[in-house]
Formats: C-alpha cells, sequence, structure tokens
C-alpha cells in the first residue's frame, strides 16, 4: 500500500510571510512602535521611554557589532539594577551575542572560571565591583576581555577600570542599527551559571525561544496586564531577571529600577511611582514585613513573585499585612528561572491567613508555556501517585527548558535522561496535582535566593588542620531562609574553635556561602562511612523547614 500524502504539508512551506523565529527582541521593536513614548525605565532622577530605551539598545549594539561582536560571542556584565543592566537584555542579543550576567556576589576566583568558561570578549563593569574585577581577570588563564565602564552617579566610591564608558560608547553607536535576529529560535541568548553540587560552575545555555515564551508566561502567571509598573528588587544577574527585562518589554510597563535593597526606598517607590509587581527571594519580602517603616495596613497592593526555598507561612502572612499579595513560583537556572507556579484557586481568598499561607507556599503547576512538571521515580521514570507522600524527584518538560551545559555533554545527557530535565530536588504531589519539594537530593542550600553547594562549602572545610570530617547542611534562618550550618568532626588531639573555621571558610569562599554556625562533635555515619546527611539535617531544623 502507498502511503497516503499529508494534503496539509504540500505546498504549504514555512516562508518569511508566515514564520518568523520568536525572540524577545520583538517585543521592545513593538513597544517602542506602539507606545513610543510610554515611560520604559525611572532611576535616581533619570527616566527613558520605550522609543528612547529601543534607540540606546541599538546604539549599543551597533558599538558592539563595530568592535567585531556577533554570533556566537559572549558579553559579560558585572552590574546592579540599572537601566543599563536592562538594556543589556536586549543590545547584546541584537548584535547577535550572547549575555553572560554574573553573579554579584562571587568571588573572583569563580568571576575568573566564568569569564574563561565562556569565553566573554567584552565586560561591563560597575565602579562598586571594579576591585573583584580587577582581581578576577588577573586570575584568568585566557584572553582578556575589553573592559566597559558602566558610571552610576548615584553611587559614590569605586574606581572606573575600562577602556571606555558606557555612556560614550552609546555615543558612537548608529540609532538605526538594524538588529541581528536569530536565524533559529534555538539560537543561544543567554549564559549563566549554577554552581550545581560538585562546586564547578556549570554554564547554563538558554535560548530565544524558551526566554521569549517565559516572558510571556511571566505575563499569564502573576496577571501582569498591560503596562505594568515593577519594581526591581530581584537581581537582573539571578535566572536574567527570572525573564522579566523581556516581559516588561512584552506588556510596554514600566522598570523601576534600585541598586540595593532597602526597605525605606522600596516603600518609598511604590508610593512615588504606583508600583505594581515585584518579585523575590523570601528574604525580600521578610525584610519590609519587619521594617520599621513597614505599613501598618494595607495600601495599594502590589502583586510580589517569591521562589527560592518554600517561604515561610510568616512571611507569606507578614506581606499581606502590608499590602503585598505573595504568588509563589519555582524553577531553577535551568529552566530560565520560573517555569511553576502555585495557581490560586476560588475560594483561597476566604480561607484564613494561615491556611491561604500554607496553600500559596507550594511549589504548584507547569507556568502557562511549560509543558509539564511532576515528580518521577528516577529509576522507573513513572510519576508518583498525587497522594501527597509518595517521594520521586521533581522532573520538568517543555520548551522553557534549556539547550543544555556549555563544554559538558555529559551533564547535559544525564540531566534530560529518558526525556525530562531532572531537577535533583525531591518531592510529592499532592490530591490537588501540584508538586511540594520535600528536600534537595543534591543537598543544594537556598540562602537569599542564591544556591550554595554544600560540597563546595565542605571541601573548605577539609582543608583546615583539625578537620577530620565535616558535613554541611541547610539551617533555617529567619533573615535569608537559610544558610549553611557546619557539622565538623576533629581530629585526635586538635582544637579549634568556631571562629576560627568561619573565618578559614571567609578566607575561600564568598560570604554568602560562609557557614554562620558550626557544630562540633561526632558525625553519625553509616556502616560504610557514609555521612548520615538526613540526620543531620534533623539536628540543624532544616528537614522541618522544607517540609512543613
Amino acid at each position: 500500500m502507498t502511503e497516503r500524502q499529508n494534503q496539509y504539508n504540500t505546498g504549504l512551506d514555512k516562508t518569511d510571510a508566515n514564520y518568523v523565529p520568536l525572540t524577545p527582541l520583538s517585543f521592545i521593536a513593538r513597544s517602542a512602535t506602539v507606545y513610543p513614548n510610554h515611560v520604559s525605565a525611572v532611576y535616581e532622577g533619570r527616566s527613558y521611554t520605550w522609543r528612547q530605551t529601543y534607540t540606546r539598545c541599538r546604539r549599543f549594539a551597533s558599538y558592539l557589532h563595530d568592535k567585531g561582536i556577533g554570533v556566537g560571542d559572549t558579553v559579560a556584565a558585572m552590574l546592579p539594577n540599572l537601566p543599563a543592566m536592562n538594556e543589556l537584555h536586549f543590545a547584546v542579543p541584537m548584535a547577535g551575542a550572547v549575555l553572560n550576567a554574573l553573579n554579584i556576589r562571587l568571588d573572583a576566583p569563580s568571576i575568573a572560571f566564568q569569564l574563561d568558561h565562556g569565553g566573554a570578549r567584552i565586560i561591563l563593569v560597575d565602579p562598586e565591583f571594579a576591585h573583584i574585577i580587577t582581581e578576577a581577570l588577573n586570575l584568568m588563564t585566557g584572553p582578556r576581555p575589553f573592559v566597559i565602564d558602566v558610571d552610576d552617579p548615584a553611587f559614590k566610591g569605586g574606581k572606573q577600570i575600562g577602556e571606555i564608558e558606557y555612556e560614550a560608547a552609546l555615543a558612537h553607536g548608529d540609532p538605526n542599527f538594524t538588529m541581528i535576529r536569530p536565524q533559529d529560535e534555538w539560537d543561544a541568548i543567554a549564559l549563566g551559571y549554577t554552581s550545581g553540587t560538585t562546586g564547578n560552575p556549570k554554564g547554563v545555555v538558554t535560548h530565544h525561544r524558551g526566554a521569549y515564551l517565559n516572558a510571556v508566561s511571566n505575563i499569564l502567571a502573576s496577571n501582569l496586564g498591560p503596562h505594568p509598573v515593577y519594581l526591581w528588587t530581584l537581581p537582573m544577574f539571578h535566572c536574567n531577571g527570572w525573564c522579566f527585562p523581556w516581559t516588561i518589554a512584552a506588556a510596554a510597563g514600566v522598570n523601576v529600577c534600585l541598586r540595593k535593597v532597602e526597605p525605606t526606598k522600596i516603600f518609598q517607590l511604590i508610593k512615588e511611582f504606583g508600583v505594581t509587581h515585584m518579585c523575590g527571594a523570601p528574604i525580600v519580602y521578610n525584610a519590609l514585613t519587619n521594617a520599621p517603616d513597614a505599613p501598618k495596613e494595607p495600601g495599594r497592593i502590589v502583586v510580589g513573585l517569591v521562589a527560592g526555598a518554600p517561604p515561610p507561612v510568616a512571611v507569606i502572612e507578614g506581606a499581606e499585612r502590608i499590602g503585598i499579595k505573595i504568588s509563589h513560583v519555582y524553577g531553577l537556572t535551568e529552566v530560565y528561572g520560573p517555569a511553576s507556579v502555585c495557581a490560586e484557586q476560588p475560594g483561597w481568598d476566604a480561607l484564613s491567613p494561615s491556611e491561604r499561607a500554607r496553600m500559596k507556599r507550594r511549589q504548584g503547576v507547569p507556568y502557562p508555556l511549560q509543558e509539564a512538571v511532576t515528580v518521577l521515580d528516577p529509576m522507573s521514570m513513572q510519576e508518583v501517585p498525587h497522594d501527597g507522600e509518595t517521594i520521586g524527584e521533581v522532573m520538568f518538560r517543555g520548551n522553557i527548558v534549556m539547550k543544555g551545559y556549555l563544554k559538558n555533554p555529559n551533564e547535559t545527557k544525564a540531566s534530560f535522561r529518558g526525556g525530562w530535565f531532572h531537577t535533583g530536588d525531591l518531592g510529592v504531589v499532592d490530591q490537588d496535582g501540584y508538586v511540594i519539594i520535600k528536600d534537595r537530593s543534591k543537598d543544594i542550600i537556598i540562602s537569599g535566593g542564591e544556591n550554595i553547594s554544600s560540597v563546595e562549602v565542605e571541601d573548605v572545610l577539609f582543608r583546615h588542620p583539625s578537620v577530620l570530617f565535616a558535613a554541611v547542611v541547610a539551617k533555617p534562618d529567619p533573615k535569608w531562609g537559610e544558610v549553611p550550618c557546619a557539622f565538623v568532626e576533629l581530629k585526635e588531639g586538635a582544637t579549634t574553635t568556631e571562629e576560627e573555621l568561619i573565618a578559614f571558610c571567609r578566607a575561600s569562599l564568598s560570604g554568602f556561602k560562609t557557614p554562620k554556625s558550626v557544630v562540633f562533635g561526632p558525625i553519625p555515619k553509616t556502616s560504610t562511612g557514609k555521612i548520615q546527611k538526613f540526620q543531620l539535617r534533623k539536628d540543624a531544623g532544616s528537614a522541618t523547614a522544607i517540609t512543613g
């Protein structure tokens, strides 16, 4: 029997008229055309419209192009939440290149590794981070990138170390530069690093298609609506600000930029600009609810997305008291930030505050444009029963999943085993079909929204001459959500103190990775010598904090 020909494929091909690769660059082009005079960004007395922002992005893209930057090149940035950092999310891919937004909390060796590994050809630097970048550049083993300073008149201190300043670079660029659109929506748009579990950073490569889809998902998941006023409390370096630079462009909203999270400043900006939305880790909302000048009663309602460790009930309740309506999202760098949401159901508003908070701290269901998130048995790859008890591994599948790990095919293959992205987080699915994280199989500690590899911290502790065994687990913290807690067993006859070990770690680790407490004594082990971390988590209280 001859194979039937599909009539819907015959003569119906992709053309320039009916197919355009998805890219978030389309968002800024549209907003600049449709809402040219609508405010796009405000910061410390400065204000830009969407037409101006689009022109600035095209100018810098032109400058990069003239510097020989194009497809396959990496441009790094070490910047706080300034308008320039928002612009780079468009300007860099407009030149065909890939943006590597660096974590401003990292130490020099970590930054040097990322610059070398990603092959950054240009780096943009804020004066506050000039010292750490200078140190990182000196530690690099490969070619050093060209340095561009991004001066911030609102910041006093630091120094310029670049060969040109950002505004001067813009002046050299063509305002009518034609952006280089991706030939394939699978083309890379950003490179981000995640510490994983071994302490060796892995480069997460994301694509235009995923950035486009997750930007739209943010609009749907948080009921963003047209022209939102978005306050930048979430670092733009963190999973590219959860894709919100592209989201706000799609919605033609206002980016209210903020250099540093300060409650008094945040309350001022909310009132001054009529902020409607914000994002952050539990620590941000906890700081706001406990601030001396926190509102005594709700005023304008602000929608706040929260991620990181499951937010304590007290944080959700406290945020509601000051007018912030919390929505919990969950994800990882590998899924562009948030890729699941605790979707609210009718009737939740009638629940008591504590019961409502308990419902809202679940990791939830797939983001609107993510295909699936669920919990599978990692051996059989079968979904666990929806009983809230059977534990498996949380996994994602869909278009909002990374291309893979840069220059790391083995890790990429392992992470996609069985046709799903393996998060390494352990969880259950409850009777409502909502995912709930129960533990982290890879012992990642989430502190203030930042991932910390316990193995990396343990490696440092083991270097101390008095340490025989060391294990690091998460300990609940009212400010940071979680902090590293070290359990240490000393060598016979050796002595040291908690203060000495913490100082020893601080000499080799970023501050947020340094243990905040040390417990001395025998460490429980199995008969084969494996450290029983589940017992240590119980001793530190982390199991209770995670499972709630």
